[in-house]
């Protein structure tokens, strides 16, 4: 497939140094003990329910359908065991709140207590993420639409997580956007993430997204006619195509960090690396944690 150009005004390494500083910011709250306390209290069903209906509640009491479509590389069965059924048992504003708490409540643990999140650097950084997502724009971008629409909270450290929320979800929809235009269905995307060798295991990858042998071998054997795969993994075009992707997902979403400027880009970088270390010494993430598609 031909390429397209995105050309950014920051170097693309920059980008994605940005957006890899962040992300921890957002995503601990996944392995949290605090989400599934907050979440099942509140109704849910703990495991997989809790991450479906809390990452979805921005949508509304939305289908399945939608979630595996715009959560991409999950089993449309797995996704039905508890969508819709979440709504049943909690509306998507009790959702939406319980999650809220469970990040307030992670983010302060995990960052050294009450005094460590009323620090300055928790607003400055808030602020110059609150900044980046007026670049943002929700075209193409649901689950970003969707929590955009949600209220900026006035507390800084939940400033803050909203705006990590947003900056994730809009680059995640926007990874999604190249890995259509790649031709790669999120079973494709998963079975050629686990043969890169970057940690991401087939095992792991099966027992979390919920396809089935059968499905996974389908899914090799319509990679392998590609010319994407064979016996030794990736080939050198399959290679190539998952560095397009990655390319093409740092250029679709620059528009935060083009509005910030170098400068403040790297003032950003330097903020949220630090507290993401914070994250990783109090334990916040397993010795292998998912990673995208």
């Amino acid at each position: 497939m031909v390429s397209v150009d995105h050309p950014t005004a920051l170097e693309p390494k920059l980008v994605a140094r940005a957006h890899r500083a962040v992300e921890p910011l957002h995503s601990h709250v996944y392995f949290a003990p605090e989400t599934d306390e907050h979440l099942v209290a509140a109704g849910l069903r703990p495991g997989r329910m809790v991450y479906f209906a809390g990452r979805a509640a921005a949508f509304g009491p939305c289908g399945p359908g939608l979630v595996t479509a715009t959560f991409y590389n999950f089993a449309p069965a797995i996704v039905a065991r508890h969508v819709p059924r979440a709504w049943t048992l909690v509306e998507p504003t009790a959702v939406l709140a319980a999650r809220t708490d469970a990040a307030r409540a992670s983010l302060t643990r995990l960052l050294g207590g009450p005094d460590a999140v009323a620090g300055p650097e928790i607003a400055e950084l808030g602020g110059l993420l609150r900044e980046a997502c007026t670049a943002l724009t929700p075209e193409g971008r649901p689950l970003y639409a969707a929590h955009a629409d949600l209220p900026w909270p006035t507390e800084p450290l939940l400033e803050l997580w909203h705006a990590v929320t947003l900056v994730r979800e809009h680059r995640g929809d926007g990874h999604i956007v190249s890995l259509v235009r790649h031709g790669l269905s999120g079973l494709d995307a998963l079975v050629t993430h686990t043969a890169t060798g970057r940690g991401f295991t087939r095992a792991a990858a099966q027992a979390t997204r919920g396809w089935t042998d059968e499905e996974w071998a389908e899914a090799v054997e319509r990679l392998t006619a590609r010319g994407l795969l064979d016996a030794d993994g990736l080939t050198d075009a399959g290679r190539q195509l998952r560095a397009d992707v990655e390319a093409e997902t740092d250029a679709l979403s620059a528009a935060p960090w083009e509005h910030l400027g170098r400068e403040r880009t790297e003032r950003v970088v330097e903020v949220a690396r630090a507290l993401a270390g914070r994250l990783v010494a109090h334990g916040a993430f397993p010795d292998s944690v998912f990673a995208r598609s």
